[in-house]
């Protein structure tokens, strides 16, 4: 008798956010199926429960609408080529991680060639072009979301959806280790420290790190006792972030470039500068004082600063449903505007007990045994929509 190859599964996870959420998700799953083939497009984290990157995760790390027009026939290149690999290979399920624009399309081929869909974390529908709820619901056999509001949004259209909680809610302790996180950095246990997080993709280096830092070097005037940490997503972003500096004429300001620790660099710091995105839910969970700040191509700006549907970008701020955070976008985030900001985060002892409740309540909010759910919901999928082989639909 011919043995039954391993079962397949692809995923795709377009940045590093969706990395970590990827491997949360394949910390439950690989145990469960522990021959199976992982495959597609991911980051470290994936990796580390053995998935295999046919394209380097990098390349879908594109954000901003004419950043995204720059580079579109090679992103569609990579689009064409896996959807193509997989409708050959027709594996049992396809996940698509966060990455909509790249994945919502891939999932509606392949969803309408008879390979069941899965899409971790919806897209912020809530947030801007709800109208994608109708493409959403042709593309997706099943959506997996990170918020509990997001749940009926989805029963109203008809997509079969389960709440997962938010992975980082498991991964992130209610009680972080400031102190442990000092040590394992080599700062000092009384030290004032600062952590700036301007962004993974080479985009938002691009056009946060020089304001970022300028921001730093007006707070270090202030206080010069005062430490800056910059973890960086990895070894390309260090290098760029240098180079931004140096061409800026900011290369001797007194900051500690890091290999990663994004997580440890947060637990560390006593307030946080960082840009809207993912990092800003990981600042709260990790129920530190913070600014969000945001730039971006002007073009880019113009366009979709009239598309939002509330007044916030941040994550905190979404899940309040009020500025418990500052945010400084665009125009806004002068160094001088960011500086003053950090200034009170770093000061109102009043302001930072307030938001430590605040995010402590959140946290419980969020918290799910995601790795299982998140697992179960693809196993599911997979056995109330097999997979024919090529040629045998």
């Amino acid at each position: 008798m011919t043995p039954h190859p391993p079962v397949s599964i692809a995923m795709v996870a377009g940045e590093t956010s969706g990395d970590l959420l990827a491997g949360r998700m394949l910390s439950g799953l690989r145990p469960l199926l522990p021959d199976a083939r992982l495959h597609g497009i991911g980051g470290p984290e994936m990796a580390r429960w053995g998935f295999h990157s046919d394209v380097p995760m990098d390349k879908l790390a594109v954000r901003g609408l004419f950043e995204v027009l720059a580079h579109y026939r090679e992103i569609k290149s990579i689009q064409v080529r896996l959807r193509d690999s997989l409708l050959q290979e027709r594996p049992a399920v396809f996940v698509g991680v966060d990455a909509p624009d790249f994945n919502l399309g891939l999932e509606t081929q392949l969803r309408a060639a008879g390979i069941p869909t899965v899409h971790f974390i919806s897209p912020s529908i809530w947030a801007w072009r709800g109208g994608r709820i109708k493409k959403i619901a042709r593309a997706v056999s099943h959506m997996l979301v990170v918020f509990p509001f997001e749940e009926e949004i989805y029963r109203k259209a008809g997509v079969p959806v389960t709440y997962v909680g938010h992975p980082l809610a498991e991964v992130i302790p209610m009680e972080p280790d400031c102190a442990a996180a000092r040590a394992q950095l080599g700062l000092a246990a009384d030290a004032s420290v600062l952590a700036i997080l301007p962004g993974s993709r080479m985009s938002e280096l691009r056009y946060n790190a020089v304001t970022f830092v300028q921001a730093a070097a007006l707070l270090l005037q202030r206080d010069q006792k005062l430490q800056v940490i910059a973890p960086m997503a990895g070894a390309v972003q260090a290098s760029y972030f240098r180079q931004l500096l140096q061409q800026a004429g900011l290369s001797d300001v007194p900051l500690t470039i890091l290999d990663g620790q994004s997580h440890r660099a947060i637990a560390a710091a006593d307030a946080v500068l960082v840009a809207s995105g993912t990092a800003t839910l990981e600042v709260a969970l990790f129920k530190k004082p913070m600014v969000i700040a945001y730039k971006m191509m002007a073009a880019s700006w113009q366009v979709l600063r009239h598309m939002g549907y509330q007044p916030w970008v941040g994550l905190p701020n979404i899940l309040a449903r009020e500025f418990v955070v500052p945010e400084l976008l665009q125009h806004a985030a002068t160094p001088l505007a960011i500086a003053n900001a950090l200034s009170r985060q770093l000061d109102d002892q009043s302001l930072r007990t307030r938001l430590q409740d605040r995010f402590t309540m959140m946290h419980h909010d969020l918290l799910r045994n995601t790795a299982s759910l998140s697992a179960q919901a693809v196993l599911d999928v997979m056995a109330a929509h097999p997979v024919a082989p090529a040629g045998k639909r």
